[in-house]
């Protein structure tokens, strides 16, 4: 007789259901908050008014955590500063049962095809992990006497461009991050609505940071930043996350790719890397659709002429060109390949995309290609 198969994993069991319910994701997101509310109205009023970007933000966070279900120490290392930063929403350990019950009631009803009791048992078992991994990093950064958020005042505000602004923030307590991660912020004008934007500086003595916004059509947040915020105004920081970051001790040699904004957390890593004096070779490629946004060019040079390590290659998608010209990954390809290389990525999702495409086709191997999750730069060029 041939062996019986096997039963399916959870993480099999999960994606089956996740694929059901992918085509009618928006009244499944929808039917989870209607039932999360009507049962337990005062947790309205710790979400948003306008709920489009919240939805969208839990199936997403839906769909990377079923992909990682039979991979804990990837799913721990995903969830582990999702549920330090939730301190900031003034989430508490019982919201999470609520959030749960609100979850399978919505999966019961639009994943009728894939609901089963050995489902329903598989996705129990996942939240409780996902749940835990949460409450357990919450509560750790609680006891490490991490705020919630930090109070950081707009002491600078410079316009680079019509739409682009270098805004300097002095937080009201230290804040712990490393170069090439992003802090998540509100500001005054939309409560409760958060948005990453990546820092653009190594870490100062005086302890202030910079950002580097583009006001985006419908941004409410960026455009706020850009055309509103002004020194005096006081916005809120949440936890810095992200795993962009490069060993400093390293001496592998590092290709820096920026397009457009995404130059804020690469010059942070540089910044950082001029005042390590590594022994390592640096090349950044800094990329734009017109010479004119290259808005970020003059400081870099003057920093590039006095590091001899470092190699500054501006790009201009569009003529005239002030540099190389052509898009951002195929001129990077002639450079190639790349041995003995971290890659630090950081720009539009699509421009990553490409980019990534075009390492791995070169032979860099995966794992040496560093950049956020394209959901979060996703996020971070259109908010």
């Amino acid at each position: 007789m041939p062996p019986a198969p096997s039963a399916p994993s959870d993480g099999e069991l999960i994606r089956r259901t996740i694929r059901e319910v992918e085509p009618v994701a928006d009244q499944a997101v929808g039917h989870l908050y209607a039932v999360l509310f009507t049962e337990n109205p005062g947790l309205r009023s710790l979400f948003p008014v306008a709920m489009d970007l919240q939805r969208d933000r839990l199936l997403r966070s839906l769909l990377a955590a079923c992909r990682l279900a039979d991979d804990p120490p990837a799913l721990e290392r995903m969830l582990a500063p999702m549920g330090r930063g939730h301190r900031r929403f003034g989430t508490l350990d019982a919201h999470y049962p609520l959030l749960g019950r609100a979850l399978f009631a919505a999966l019961a009803r639009y994943a009728v095809g894939t609901w089963t009791p050995q489902t329903e048992a598989a996705w129990g078992r996942a939240y409780a992990a996902v749940a835990g991994i949460m409450i357990r990093a919450a509560r750790e950064s609680e006891l490490t006497g991490e705020p919630p958020w930090w109070q950081a005042e707009v002491i600078g505000h410079r316009m680079c461009s019509p739409d682009i602004a270098v805004i300097t923030l002095r937080p009201d307590h230290p804040y712990p991050y490393r170069p090439g991660q992003f802090a998540t912020l509100e500001t005054p004008w939309w409560p409760r609505v958060w948005r990453n934007y990546s820092i653009a500086c190594a870490p100062r003595a005086d302890g202030t940071l910079e950002l580097q916004v583009k006001a985006v059509s419908g941004g409410w947040v960026s455009r706020a930043l850009v055309h509103r915020a002004r020194p005096g105004d006081v916005i809120r920081l949440g936890a810095p996350e992200g795993a962009m970051v490069v060993d400093p001790d390293s001496e592998d040699n590092v290709l820096c790719m920026a397009g457009g904004t995404g130059i804020a957390p690469l010059k942070a890593i540089v910044e950082d890397l001029v005042n390590r004096q590594p022994r390592r070779r640096v090349e950044l490629f800094y990329g734009a659709q017109y010479a004119d946004r290259l808005y970020e060019l003059e400081p870099l040079t003057e920093l590039a002429s006095r590091c001899a390590w470092l190699s500054l290659r501006p790009v201009v998608a569009n003529p005239p060109a002030r540099g190389l010209q052509g898009r951002l990954p195929d001129v990077v390809r002639r450079y190639g390949p790349f041995p003995d290389t971290d890659v630090v990525l950081s720009g539009p999702p699509e421009m990553l995309r490409r980019s990534r495409a075009m390492l791995l086709g070169q032979g860099v191997p995966e794992e040496r290609i560093i950049h956020d999750p394209l959901e979060a730069m996703g996020e971070a060029f259109s908010g």
